[in-house]
């Protein structure tokens, strides 16, 4: 998958069948999204979506965080720069990192350690999150004199609900991984030893799901999912009957008649 892409500060992967991972791998600076880790990011994105053979994706980072968020040197060393030019630079910075979004395939963010600003905006435009014990997360973008980014005022409350997304944005606080789990914000929390085997071994299992199904159902569910109970019916109503086309649904039903695992090839 990756044998031509050169990348800095960032490596893919594929440990199992259909899984890649991407580690963010600057871990001197805690992987805090240099420039050249956002380039490399953008070029593995795109590898990624145009591999069919895909059908998960794990995002974690190298060393003992996850992610410190931007590398923001260049804000300070530039305090005479105009806002129609931070702003161009910082939506291409925003649309770079969420490009995550445009995956088909379920994303999981595997949040090994401190994930703080645009280090969690990225991981809410995940699908899933898992936390290791020990790691800890916030998005203290107020208490640096900044307003957040990196659509975290849609992201995370589209994550923990409003009340919450109100609480961490405006206090800036942060959490540790058990009351990360408490509030929505991880689905599981898995001891430091064993936390990346934990999560590969999920990856793995969503894999192994139907990729048509699977890809559809993403659908149904982005951005908070359907307007309204009737759309979700409309909706529903025809992608299960694509679905029911589909020769995974005959592998499907004969794999639970024969009491094994199914084997499904996207067809």
């Amino acid at each position: 998958m990756a044998e031509n892409l050169e990348l800095t500060h960032l490596r893919l992967e594929q440990p199992h069948e259909g899984v890649a991972v991407l580690t963010l791998d600057n871990a001197s600076q805690r992987n805090a999204m240099s420039e050249e880790m956002t380039t490399s990011w953008v070029h593995a994105i795109d590898t990624i979506a145009a591999d069919p053979g895909v059908r998960a994706v794990v995002v974690t980072g190298e060393g003992s965080a996850f992610c410190s968020g931007g590398d923001t040197s260049w804000i300070a060393s530039e305090p005479d720069a105009s806002v129609s030019e931070l702003r161009r630079r910082m939506i291409a910075f925003y649309r770079a990192w969420l490009s995550i979004r445009k995956l088909e395939v379920p994303t999981i963010a595997a949040i090994n350690g401190h994930a703080i600003g645009a280090g969690l905006c990225m991981p809410l435009a995940c699908d899933i999150r898992y936390a290791a014990s020990g790691a800890k997360m916030g998005v203290p973008f107020v208490k640096l004199g900044l307003h957040p980014g990196m659509a975290g005022t849609h992201l995370l409350p589209d994550v923990v609900g409003p009340a919450v997304a109100r609480d961490l944005l405006l206090t800036g606080r942060i959490v540790d991984a058990d009351e990360a789990l408490g509030l929505g914000l991880v689905s599981k929390v898995s001891p430091a030893e064993t936390f990346l085997d934990d999560v590969l071994g999920i990856a793995e299992g969503v894999a192994a799901t139907a990729p048509i199904a699977s890809r559809y159902t993403k659908l149904a569910l982005a951005d908070g999912g359907h307007a309204d109970f009737e759309a979700a019916l409309q909706w529903e109503a025809l992608a299960q009957p694509v679905t029911m086309a589909t020769d995974d649904l005959q592998e499907g039903i004969r794999a639970a008649q024969e009491k094994r695992a199914p084997r499904f090839t996207g067809k």
